[in-house]
């Protein structure tokens, strides 16, 4: 997967790690591929991005080091499609079935959960998650998921300024 790497955090600027997880050829799967690539575009090397297929232990390994994460991902809990939302899993465990379209059995959920009894949780950790409409094979972004996607950069932007970078 990628990874843009940024110089040695400092105590006044926090290593923050962007992740986006998804599928590019499973429509709104992709959500948060490209949330990531449009954060990555408009930050440079401000913060690390990393673009996950949802595989547990390469999330864990992915927020290791970090200070801050913010990890977006597709949602399927039956909510209507474009729907946003936001976790704050420092403070409270994300719902399990909310993210529970992936093709993997340890995913993000699990992998947050094990981080957290390890004590390997940073200590601050947000979850976006894009309510999907459509995942099937080859299919583009629905126009909710979209406009989700451009909401959810938006947030970030604000999220990552609350945390001074």
């Amino acid at each position: 997967m990628t990874n843009i790497a940024r110089g040695k955090a400092t105590p006044e600027e926090p290593r923050i790690v962007v992740i986006g997880v998804g599928n590019e050829y499973r429509g709104d799967d992709a959500t948060g591929l490209i949330a990531v690539r449009r954060l990555r575009e408009s930050l440079g090397d401000r913060v690390i991005c990393r673009e996950e297929n949802g595989e547990g232990t390469a999330l864990i390994e992915a927020w290791k080091e970090a200070d801050a994460v913010i990890l977006v991902d597709a949602t399927h809990s039956g909510l209507p499609p474009g729907t946003l939302h936001r976790f704050d899993v420092a403070a409270q465990s994300l719902p399990t079935t909310l993210l529970c379209y992936s093709t993997h059995a340890f995913g993000v959920a699990e992998a947050i959960e094990l981080a957290r009894a390890l004590g390997q949780l940073p200590a601050r950790f947000v979850v976006y998650g894009i309510e999907g409409k459509n995942f099937t094979a080859g299919s583009d972004l629905s126009a909710e998921a979209e406009k989700a996607v451009e909401e959810a950069v938006g947030q970030i932007c604000q999220q990552l300024t609350v945390w001074r970078l």
